[in-house]
């Protein structure tokens, strides 16, 4: 066994030098999961005892390690809001949950292959593997961070396609790859032929090659339509540690102001401030949010810019007479609901605000909230609200004055490929992503969350206009190359001339298409399993 497990390790090598931020790594993907592969093969037709055990195990050795050593930083994302011990309970949901399904997917396979053609059992794979991944974007302890797909955002030239799949075709590609892969080098290992090499090494060829040439062509042929909007990000650099310290609110206010002013034009449309930008030590009353100097001190800023718009990251709250939803608490004789939002403020009287929806497991929502919620005492003691913001069921658009429509995507929301995409066939024509990074400090999932955003522009043929309170902020175009950017852990600002879009992707009218499909194979794997046979199955 020792053997298999070098190879797991190998496979977990290879998947985290590919992953971003490594630049020029991403189609090693493509092979990444053979060493992986070869080492459950040697395990089905070795002489071991509890085979599905042992697969099992390999397969969460590959997973964990590779998760641990990608998103390590989650650590300090819950350790910026909750004690050590606690986060790094929490940092366990996506260091070891995702690879006990990853192996869950494994273990199934080896179920399909002692019943059923190996070819059966490698679609029944790779259907599981899709099936994982949607599970893990929609349940309550969804973290769809290390869905394969995104793994090539760094490579983001090659998959234009997403335009069409959206991340799944990304999943289904890698997989296709990696097992065609395999399959050839098994066979030259062992010297078997159940299937032509000749017609493995055209299936290569082929699952490799032509997706990469059909992006090429579409990346060196797409052009935007003209339709140009003056929009601005500001990178105001608030240390999230002083935050609600040592820096008041009207001095973090002030420095917006400044850094917006500071690269302004006259026809700026939109001024992109970051997550939580705007706040009040005491809150902000939604329905009272007019009377509050950040409002007022806004509508003053406004009055240099015609058709100016302010889109900023907020932290707000509702007061009902009643327990109207299940995140809101009991705040005298009345019920608060604390919310993570985006406020849209233009020159008239009307305030537009969206309350994030995709919220993080454990610090801003509890896990299965309705199962759970005799747990809410506990979570409150580590933070307040902490796993209690309220939400939007559905995502909301800004329009401007002018009509513009606006995408407020908050945070963690931007991995989300399909829900961004519901943005965008409520008319939105750009797509603004305000977050604050700087809890995760100088490490590399800034750098991963500024990568996924180039999908969402490929997928939807949006501009991305991010700020981001530390970093990185910067704009991307509609073929998904990052037109600006700034540095890390500086005050700043940047102009850009956009093109807003109004035409929707196939990807934006259907969604999750492969997903859905991937689905359907996982429930016709299951009843394979379930149905017994007396064939076993293998490359002879």
């Amino acid at each position: 066994m020792k053997q298999n497990y070098l190879l797991a390790l190998l496979s977990a090598f290879m998947l985290w030098l590919a992953w971003p931020p490594v630049p020029y790594t991403g189609l090693l993907l493509l092979v990444a999961f053979v060493p992986l592969l070869v080492a459950v093969e040697n395990i089905i037709r070795g002489n071991y005892s509890k085979k599905g055990t042992k697969i099992f195990q390999v397969s969460f050795l590959t997973g964990l390690v590779w998760n641990t050593a990608s998103i390590y930083w989650v650590f300090n994302a819950m350790n910026a809001f909750l004690p050590a011990v606690v986060s790094l309970g929490i940092a366990l949901i996506p260091f070891a949950l995702a690879p006990l399904l990853m192996a869950l997917v494994f273990r199934l396979y080896y179920q399909l292959r002692k019943r059923r053609h190996i070819a059966v059992s490698f679609a029944g794979l790779v259907s599981l593997w899709i099936g994982y991944e949607y599970l893990h974007q929609s349940w309550g302890l969804a973290f769809p961070w290390m869905n394969l797909g995104n793994g090539l955002s760094n490579v983001h030239q090659l998959v234009q396609w997403y335009s069409l799949t959206g991340v799944y075709g990304g999943t289904l590609w890698i997989w296709l790859a990696n097992i065609f892969a395999f399959l050839y080098y098994w066979q030259y290992r062992e010297k078997v032929a159940a299937f032509s090499q000749k017609k493995l090494i055209i299936g290569i060829l082929a699952i490799v090659l032509l997706p990469i040439g059909i992006s090429l062509f579409q990346y060196s042929t797409y052009e935007e339509h003209i339709n140009p909007s003056e929009v601005v990000v500001v990178q105001p650099n608030i240390d999230p540690y002083q935050k609600f310290g040592s820096i008041t609110p009207e001095q973090q206010l002030d420095k917006l102001f400044e850094l917006s002013a500071s690269v302004a034009k006259p026809n700026t449309e939109f001024f992109l401030w970051p997550e939580t930008a705007i706040s009040d030590r005491n809150g902000i009353h939604e329905e009272d949010f007019r009377a509050y100097p950040a409002y007022e001190k806004s509508i003053s800023f406004l009055e240099k810019y015609h058709n100016g718009n302010i889109l900023s990251g907020i932290e707000s709250y509702l007061l009902y007479p009643d327990q109207k939803t299940l995140t809101a608490r009991a705040f005298g004789n009345k019920y608060l609901d604390s919310f993570n939002a985006a406020v849209l403020i233009d020159g008239s009287s009307k305030v537009q605000f969206y309350h994030k929806s995709k919220l993080v497991p454990g610090v801003e929502q509890m896990p299965f909230g309705r199962a759970l919620s005799f747990m809410k005492p506990l979570f409150e003691h580590f933070g307040g609200t902490t796993g209690g913001y309220g939400y939007d069921k559905e995502p909301s658009v800004f329009y401007s004055q002018s009509g513009i429509g606006a995408a407020p995507v908050i945070c963690y929301e931007s991995i989300w490929g399909e829900y961004v995409a519901q943005y965008i066939k409520k008319g939105a024509q750009f797509i603004a992503i305000v977050t604050n990074d700087g809890w995760w400090k100088d490490t590399s999932g800034k750098d991963q969350h500024l990568a996924y955003a180039k999908l969402r522009a490929i997928e939807n043929r949006r501009w991305v206009a991010r700020s981001a309170n530390t970093g990185i902020s910067g704009f991307i175009n509609q073929r998904g190359d990052i037109v600006q950017r700034t540095e890390w852990w500086v005050p700043t600002a940047l102009s850009q001339e956009i093109n807003l879009n109004e035409e929707l992707t196939i990807y934006t009218k259907y969604g999750d298409l492969i997903a859905y499909l991937g689905l359907l194979g996982c429930l016709v794997s299951v009843v394979l399993i379930a149905i017994p046979t007396s064939t076993r199955n293998k490359i002879s």
